[in-house]
């Protein structure tokens, strides 16, 4: 079982010193044998929390505590890309 998690800005550098576009994220597919949490996601890539400004779950905003499944994907923003957001509602 996996998931995908792509690490973006100052992020992509705490696990590889890639020549690739720096506008692009990093992508990682990481088994999840002992991962239940995003904080365990987080913990296995040696990163602290202190360095995330913004979790996305599955293309939705999402707390350290959030669990993870199989197939889920996981987009992990740093603090010097803090984003404005705001979840809006399908009108439809």
């Amino acid at each position: 079982m996996s998931i995908l998690v792509k690490l973006y800005g100052d992020l992509r550098g705490k696990i590889s010193q890639s020549k690739s576009d720096p506008a692009l994220p990093t992508t990682l597919h990481i088994e999840i044998d002992e991962i239940k949490t995003v904080t365990d996601v987080l913990n296995k890539l040696n990163i602290i929390q202190e360095e995330v400004s913004h979790v996305f779950l599955n293309n939705k905003y999402s707390t350290f505590g959030e669990e993870i499944k199989n197939r889920d994907r996981i987009g992990i923003f740093p603090k010097r890309m803090g984003l404005i957001f705001v979840e809006m509602k399908n009108p439809f």
